[in-house]
């Protein structure tokens, strides 16, 4: 029985010793996803992603459901998304490899918006910030900030002139191994705009007690 016991428990580090399926579940982490939406956004073939995803969800990681010709991939349920931050949280703290590459592709600690969650919140309903989403509208409408705008980074330019140019605009992505919010500060700064980004994606945001939307409500910039 121990032994049987042991190699369950081998199992789950066995379906998260692969790179490419820890990318996936950081994606499903953020929404619900097709094979080929998971294969466009890990730049990974769809045959490859399928394979991935069988092995997550033969050990239970990830569930599907079909809808009409297409079949989603979510996460099973909130444990594993928890598990997933801790193993994060257990990397930075011990593998001085994995902290040196985060701070490397996180950006400029200068662009960090220093403020705790409950002040954002509060700043975004006086109209004193603005706060955008920048994952696909998909992630968005899946769970987001109250009151964040969703500005798509492979659509930003178009949202430009929606954009208050006397407000701060804060940006957030995936979270802390996202590109994306630093990204959009880059391109927001270099069109005379002030712009910060906050370390937290929705999944940090949520695991610290704060609320989360879901849907399109009327902030959305249009």
């Amino acid at each position: 029985m121990k032994t049987f016991a042991y190699e369950q428990l081998a199992r789950i580090g066995k379906a998260m010793s692969s790179p490419a399926r820890l990318e996936i579940l950081d994606l499903l982490r953020n929404g619900a996803r097709t094979v080929e939406c998971l294969a466009k956004a890990a730049d990974l073939g769809v045959a490859n992603v399928s394979r991935h995803l069988q092995v997550l969800r033969g050990t239970g990681l990830v569930k599907s459901e079909k809808h009409g010709l297409y079949v989603t991939y979510h996460i099973a349920d909130p444990s594993v998304c928890e598990f997933f931050m801790a193993m994060c949280k257990l990397a930075e703290a011990r593998l001085v490899e994995f902290e040196k590459i985060v701070n490397q592709f996180s950006g400029a600690e200068g662009d960090l918006e220093a403020v705790d969650r409950a002040a954002l919140m509060q700043r975004a309903h006086d109209n004193e910030i603005t706060v955008i989403d920048v994952r696909p509208l998909e992630e968005y409408q899946a769970g987001h900030i109250p009151g964040a705008c969703s500005v798509p980074l492979d659509e930003i330019e178009q949202y430009l002139s929606a954009l208050p140019p006397e407000k701060k605009v804060v940006a957030y992505c995936r979270g802390p191994y996202c590109l994306l919010a630093t990204k959009a500060v880059e391109l927001l700064c270099s069109k005379g705009f002030e712009a910060m980004r906050i370390k937290d994606g929705i999944n940090e945001w949520r695991a610290s007690g704060m609320p989360v939307h879901m849907g399109s409500p009327g902030l959305e910039v249009q």
